[in-house]
């Protein structure tokens, strides 16, 4: 099977978005001389599904796009995992937050909190499923793999969060 990928410059960072036929399967917060080396399948950038998500992407860090409908690939993901993300990304929508508790009582297992947690940070497809969206139970921004500054600052460019001066002084 064949890979395609792409890069996309954010406001957090380099971004390299790798996707199969059937749609997007990574979105990493790295160039790709981080990320395409763990692939032994065949890559070709701005190919494909890549460069649909990389344009999504695109317009949604241009306040331009709220939802993402490129295609999840969702098959190598089971179990929990599989429902917790599917539930976020189904049910909390652009300009909203979630606690990790909510997310966990919104997938129908309230006891795994913690679990959330953990589903959160393995997440092969952040921005477009939005763990930044999940925050801690007592308002904090919880944790986020690329780091809490780059949790922030989506929150911001989505509303939920109100930016700092100097982000007011950057945005104006």
């Amino acid at each position: 099977m064949s890979l395609s990928w792409s890069v996309v410059a954010s406001p957090v960072g380099e971004l390299t978005v790798v996707a199969g036929a059937s749609g997007v399967r990574q979105v990493a917060f790295a160039g790709p001389d981080a990320v395409l080396g763990a692939y032994e399948e065949e890559l070709s950038r701005d190919t494909g599904m890549a460069v649909e998500a990389a344009r999504q992407l695109d317009e949604y860090f241009a306040r331009d796009r709220h939802e993402f409908d490129v295609p999840i690939e969702w098959e190598p993901l089971e179990g929990l995992r599989l429902h917790v993300l599917r539930t976020l990304f189904e049910l909390v929508p652009f300009g909203e937050t979630v606690s990790y508790k909510r997310l966990a009582e919104l997938s129908g297992r309230p006891e795994a909190s913690r679990a959330v947690g953990t589903i959160m940070g393995s997440n092969p497809v952040p921005v477009i499923v939005p763990c930044h969206r999940v925050l801690a139970s007592g308002g904090g921004l919880g944790g986020f793999g690329p780091g809490l500054e780059a949790k922030r600052r989506l929150l911001v460019l989505e509303g939920s969060l109100e930016p700092s001066l100097l982000e007011l002084d950057l945005l104006g």
